[in-house]
């Protein structure tokens, strides 16, 4: 199903895919999976609330196309999510995909890290509720979100954002050789090297990611993402996402150690955040929210025709990331020129035929 092509609304997004209605924000559990793209994203289908929190699913054969389709996950009463089934990835675990996301239970409450499994088409989810790690027990740790699997050296291992008690930002490293079992590494990297301090400040790092990226040199290069959580901040994040490029070397435990070499932001303005990775074989590709509106309530909305509001974040056009002369290059996709017409207007525009109001007096 076109959601924009039937919607009946002219201000609908046509090249921003989303559901019909209700409230959306961040991309989750990018896969490439039986020749078709699926993005995952924080959904509350039945209200135009940032609550009771769901995985919406939107698949497409061709970065173009989009069909939504069934909500994935949902909160389960009494489980580990009870209060939404916050942001996260999805892996391959024996063969089998595999959601790995944030749940709360209770107002106030740290996350965990929940698994859920599906079948091979990403369409069928069976929400067993088991908890993979909890939040580790370290003081100097008082949030953390957002989990992020990466591999290196043939080793599993995974990343969640974090806040210190000393007020830096952090990321948080896993050892990951069980999915259904984590190992807490410690603190990874923080706002205390320098670079992430200039180009990354926040109080949390939310939906890290860390991912090798295509580099024209031909270096192996890693890319270090996160959006970056302010205290004051309430769906508006002024300092947006910040990148650093560097390298992974191994420590004598056999453990990943990221030795950063140049940073940056990912986009510029508060529109843009809570960006999640695709890295494939031969290319990484990057999706973020792209915000709407503010209302007169401060929320971000538009009306529709029917008087019922489409609130949250149109899932952002899909970009494509490369290093080039050790800058992060960041480009539409090369499947969105599909978009543009046959016909292009050459010269220039034609004339103005409105009448004027003669002034009075």
């Amino acid at each position: 199903m076109d959601t924009a092509a039937q919607h009946p609304d002219p201000a609908f997004p046509h090249f921003h895919p989303r559901p019909a209605k209700g409230w959306i924000n961040d991309p989750n559990g990018l896969s490439y999976a039986d020749g078709r793209f699926h993005v995952f994203f924080q959904y509350n289908p039945d209200s135009a609330r940032h609550q009771r929190i769901c995985w919406g699913h939107l698949s497409s054969p061709d970065l173009v196309r989009w069909d939504e389709e069934p909500v994935a996950l949902r909160p389960q009463p009494g489980g580990p999510d009870a209060l939404g089934c916050w942001s996260g990835v999805v892996t391959l675990d024996d063969g089998v995909p595999t959601a790995v996301y944030s749940g709360v239970d209770t107002e106030g409450s740290h996350s965990r890290v929940v698994l859920a499994r599906a079948d091979a088409a990403l369409r069928s989810w069976a929400q067993e509720g088991h908890v993979a790690a909890e939040i580790p027990p370290d003081p100097q740790v008082t949030a953390v979100r957002d989990p992020f699997l990466f591999h290196f050296q043939g080793r599993r291992f995974a990343l969640q954002g974090a806040g210190l008690a000393s007020g830096h930002a952090a990321v948080l490293l896993y050892s990951v050789d069980d999915l259904r079992r984590w190992t807490y590494e410690g603190i990874w990297f923080s706002t205390e090297d320098h670079l992430a301090a200039r180009h990354l400040p926040a109080r949390i790092w939310e939906c890290p990611q860390l991912v090798r990226v295509p580099d024209s040199s031909g270096a192996e290069t890693w890319l270090l993402m996160a959006s970056l959580w302010l205290a004051a901040d309430h769906h508006s994040h002024p300092n947006g996402v910040g990148y650093l490029l560097g390298s992974l070397a191994p420590n004598g435990a056999g453990l990943p150690v990221f030795t950063p070499a140049a940073g940056g932001k990912a986009d510029l303005g508060q529109a843009f955040y809570a960006p999640q990775i695709l890295a494939l074989d031969d290319r990484a590709l990057l999706w973020g929210w792209s915000g709407e509106q503010e209302d007169s309530e401060g929320t971000r909305a538009q009306p529709g025709r029917d008087g019922r509001r489409r609130l949250g974040r149109d899932p952002d056009v899909p970009r494509q990331l490369s290093v080039h002369g050790g800058v992060l290059a960041v480009e539409p996709a090369a499947e969105l020129r599909a978009y543009r017409d046959a016909r292009l207007h050459r010269g220039p525009p034609a004339p103005c035929r409105c009448r004027r109001k003669r002034k009075s007096g």
